[in-house]
């Protein structure tokens, strides 16, 4: 569908790459008349001015945020391209669009001129009495815009990604059923034992009394909201100081707290966790619309948030590889990229469906951004303990209706070379290759945690509930330490990683089967926390420091001189 305006440069067109986008399959969908002149705004990405090297993506070689502005921020040439093209088509630069760090584009128009400048068709369904704007098939950018633009993400907006959260027991079971219908947990059968997250931290051996007290956690939320009175409460039945919590804002949604029957559970899980088992720390909540423009944008905006500067970012929502596009996956895994350059690191939840993911073709699936090499994915056991001993730990895995941990081989993502002697099976797909999860921790509902919700107290598990407990010990060792540990995998995947796990060798999820050293259900197991903060204490020196200690030799040679 090409403009009528269009001519010269922006004339010829091509498809972008990994744009392709499945119809919508759902019986209860109703075609709507599209709003023509609502705005719609979307988020075009572009190239680096410099890729980042394998060193930097591989946090061995870490760059300062002012380093990696200047040398791998948007290219000046595409954000000129971009540019020229939004004012082609009537596009306008929206006004709140991010710095070059970023390297996205805010780009607002109508719906007429989104369909003419992206050579698209946008329909809009309702679905459960919610309207969605809808595109399917292929984007078609000019061909002068090749190889600068990488992603144009917001064109569709229906939901992207779920929470991994599952509420325990009977008492929650209404709770659950209405989320359910949202498209989020189930209840588990009745729960048989549930910890706070401090007993929790106990049995991992969390340093008893340490503080994570100049740290900040990064939380990506898609939906739902907080009440401080329930976190004040919370932390009081604890007998713990309530972290501060802060809410930014991406792309104009709302820390919007309602009831339990929504996402607020996630929220309350994920900032409960995290808080209780890392003291000290400031909590900073990303809340972004659930699409998978605003996934990528709350990422991109906490990597490179310099104000308050976190140094683990916890995600707990995703969805299998197979409901994504290429692009976008590309889009957010450049985003997790960032974060390893610059020294800060991801934890991600592998989802509650074992190993299909949820997806019911009879084939296994990962769950994404679980599945980026470039993150730490989180998979889930059933633990069984009491003070600071653990009885018994194996796979969670209660389906067919109470949840698995997810897990499995990446038909995405190929390999990673770190991950290449761990045992990892062959994909089903010749592209892939990338084990899924990385590491462990309790997630059963069953053996689930103690969390307050909009007034109420509920156990929830999930795999939701392991990525802020990582994200928590992290942030630990990143104060004991003395500096982040960023990007974990090589030193996790090293042999000296297996002293720093507690290996999980009962139980399947159900395709893949847990045994010694790294599987599919678990990872490389669960955290044995002193020796997991001794690990990933960096050995390599910060960008920063390496250009403080090259200006200290510029100095001796001026001095010498002089003298």
């Amino acid at each position: 569908m090409a403009s009528k305006k269009s001519s010269g440069m922006f004339s010829k067109r091509t498809i972008l790459p990994g744009s392709e986008k499945a119809a919508l399959v759902h019986p209860a969908a109703e075609d709507v008349t599209p709003p023509r002149l609502t705005p719609v705004t979307v988020s075009v990405i572009v190239k680096r001015k410099t890729p980042l090297k394998a060193s930097h993506r591989s946090g061995k070689e870490r760059l300062t945020h002012a380093q990696y502005r200047k040398e791998h921020a948007a290219d000046p040439a595409a954000v000129k391209l971009v540019k020229a093209f939004a004012k082609e088509f009537d596009l306008k630069i929206d006004p709140d669009t991010p710095g070059p760090e970023r390297r996205t584009i805010l780009l607002t128009g109508t719906v007429d001129q989104m369909q003419k400048a992206f050579g698209t068709t946008l329909s809009h369904k309702k679905v459960d009495g919610v309207t969605y704007r809808v595109r399917e098939g292929s984007i078609e950018i000019p061909t002068a815009l090749s190889g600068s633009v990488v992603a144009v993400l917001g064109l569709d907006n229906r939901p992207q990604a779920k929470p991994h959260f599952r509420i325990a027991g009977e008492a929650g079971a209404a709770t659950a059923d209405a989320v359910q219908q949202e498209g989020f947990a189930r209840p588990h059968a009745s729960g048989s034992v549930s910890y706070t997250p401090i007993q929790v931290a106990e049995l991992y051996q969390f340093p008893a009394k340490a503080s994570a007290a100049g740290q900040t956690i990064g939380i990506i939320e898609l939906g739902g909201g907080y009440k401080k009175a329930d976190i004040t409460a919370y932390f009081k039945s604890l007998g713990v100081k309530a972290p501060k919590v802060t809410a930014v804002l991406v792309d104009k949604a709302k820390n919007k707290p309602t009831n339990a029957n929504s996402a607020d559970g996630e929220v309350l899980l994920d900032i409960e966790v995290a808080g209780a088992v890392a003291p000290g720390a400031n909590i900073v909540v990303y809340f972004t619309p659930n699409t998978d423009q605003g996934f990528v944008d709350a990422i991109s905006t906490a990597v490179h948030d310099t104000k308050n500067k976190p140094s683990v970012i916890s995600i707990s929502w995703g969805a299998p590889e197979v409901q994504w596009t290429a692009q976008s996956m590309n889009a957010l895994d450049a985003a997790c990229q960032s974060a390893a350059a610059l020294g800060i690191t991801i934890t991600v939840a592998s989802g509650d469906n074992g190993s299909t993911d949820g997806v019911t073709d009879g084939a296994n699936h990962v769950d994404f951004p679980a599945s980026s090499p470039h993150v730490l994915g989180c998979g889930g056991t059933n633990l069984q303990g009491s003070g600071s001993t653990i009885n018994s730990e194996t796979v969670w895995n209660a389906l067919p209706s109470g949840g698995a941990s997810g897990g499995g081989v990446s038909n995405f993502f190929p390999l990673p070379s770190w991950q290449s002697g761990a045992g990892v099976p062959k994909p089903t797909v010749a592209a892939g290759g990338r084990g899924v999860p990385d590491v462990a921790g309790d997630a059963d509902p069953a053996t689930g945690y103690e969390v307050r919700v909009d007034g109420a107290n509920y156990v929830f598990g999930g795999t939701s509930a392991v990525a802020p407990l990582w994200a928590g010990l992290i942030a630990l060792a990143n104060a004991q330490n003395g500096t982040s540990a960023g990007f974990l995998q090589t030193a996790l995947y090293s042999a000296k990683g297996k002293a720093a796990f507690r290996d999980i060798t009962q139980g399947d999820n159900p395709a893949f089967q847990a045994g010694t050293g790294w599987d599919g259900c678990t990872g490389l197991g669960s955290p044995i926390a002193p020796q997991i903060i001794s690990l990933i204490k960096p050995a390599t020196t910060s960008g920063k420091k390496v250009a403080t200690k090259v200006a200290k030799k510029s100095t001796k040679k001026i001095v010498a001189v002089k003298k």
